[in-house]
């Protein structure tokens, strides 16, 4: 089956792969940076300006604690003819839309409901770890959605889906290490100088070994909560730790039973105010329940049984498999728009455009 989506296949040095990226994405990210200036104003009241104001000083933060990957992200704008600064702010979308815990009202939509699984190799029929996750985002940005792979010039190969102009989302790399992410909430937020939301996603992917992954994201000072479940292939047997990261403070969850599963509130007992707890909402059912079926599932679990788990239906249309609901207002509105398998032994990452109930087998590619 072949989808709408595009591969994006740069290599090099940061400035080689940023330009090569920005120039083979313009449109898209062009667009993308489009609509989020309109989403920005719209959801939290930003004018073009301030938001220019927000990327140089997510620049300056990036070019202090990342500077590989600032010269990607400034090579990109380049690329792309856009203001550096604009890139940054969407890379820093996150920060900017939620990372202020004042920013909206409760009694809206949640204000994210993906759902990370991950299964060690002695729980799965091939006897190789697994991650997967349900992305689930307003469906207006499905269109600016994009695979970067880029092949630097130490030989390292990443492989992510993302949105047009920022580094990564879902993603593993050479190395056998992959990364889901689910977006968290807390009293902390809104603290300046932190790493931008989706470059500390990028710096996990950058780690050549799940030590290396979890330092970079636990070292990193952060403006917004974020949830990374990561995860790496081995030959005497693979590796799952989920990380709760808050401004100033980290947690952490190891599988259960072979299992890890992880949705949008704070599982690690860490001193913060969970803002979930403002929403509600899914979140505070679908991990325990996708544990179940999981559990249910058997001893052997096969890619269609974690797979079957992120088609659930329960509490339609707000369920693991999310379906727009229509008492939403437009600017909440969310659905799944993509579902991903990461098979970190094979290296190989299964996009399946979502809803996934009728997205179908998707795209499989291969990081080699």
């Amino acid at each position: 089956m072949t989808t709408p989506l595009r591969v994006v296949d740069v290599s090099g040095s940061p400035e080689q792969m940023g330009e090569a990226y920005g120039a083979a994405a313009a449109d898209l990210i062009q667009a993308n940076v489009a609509t989020y200036l309109t989403r920005f104003a719209r959801s939290a009241g930003l004018d073009r300006q301030t938001v220019l104001t927000r990327g140089a000083a997510f620049r300056d933060t990036t070019r202090e604690l990342a500077p590989r990957l600032a010269r990607m992200l400034d090579a990109t704008a380049g690329g792309a003819g856009l203001a550096p600064e604009l890139i940054y702010a969407v890379n820093a979308r996150s920060e900017l839309l939620y990372g202020d815990p004042s920013c909206g009202s409760p009694g809206g939509a949640e204000p994210g409901e993906c759902t990370s699984i991950g299964v060690l190799d002695s729980r799965t029929a091939d006897g190789h770890t697994v991650l997967a996750q349900n992305w689930d985002w307003h469906p207006e940005h499905r269109d600016t959605n994009l695979l970067l792979v880029t092949r630097d010039e130490r030989g390292h190969v990443v492989a992510a889906l993302t949105e047009a102009g920022m580094l990564a989302k879902t993603g593993l790399n050479s190395a056998g290490v992959g990364v889901c992410v689910n977006l968290l909430g807390c009293d902390r937020d809104g603290r300046p100088g932190g790493l931008p939301y989706h470059v500390l996603l990028r710096s996990v992917l950058e780690g050549d070994s799940l030590s290396w992954a979890i330092r970079n994201a636990v070292r990193a000072p952060r403006s917004a909560s974020i949830n990374l479940l990561i995860g790496q292939a081995d030959p005497s047997g693979g590796e799952i730790i989920d990380l709760e990261l808050a401004p100033g403070e980290a947690g952490w969850l190891h599988p259960v039973d072979g299992l890890l599963v992880h949705a949008n509130h704070f599982e690690a007992p860490l001193p913060v105010y969970d803002t979930i707890k403002d929403w509600g909402g899914s979140s505070l059912f679908r991990s325990a329940r996708a544990r179940r079926l999981l559990a249910a599932a058997g001893d052997r679990l096969r890619p269609e049984d974690v797979l079957g788990v992120l088609r659930d239906h329960h509490s339609h249309p707000v369920s693991l498999c999310r379906h727009v609901d229509p008492r939403d207002a437009e600017a909440d509105r969310s659905e799944t728009i993509w579902t991903v398998f990461l098979d970190l032994d094979a290296r190989s990452m299964q996009l399946i455009p979502g809803p996934p109930c009728i997205g179908g087998q998707g795209m499989t590619f291969t990081v080699h």
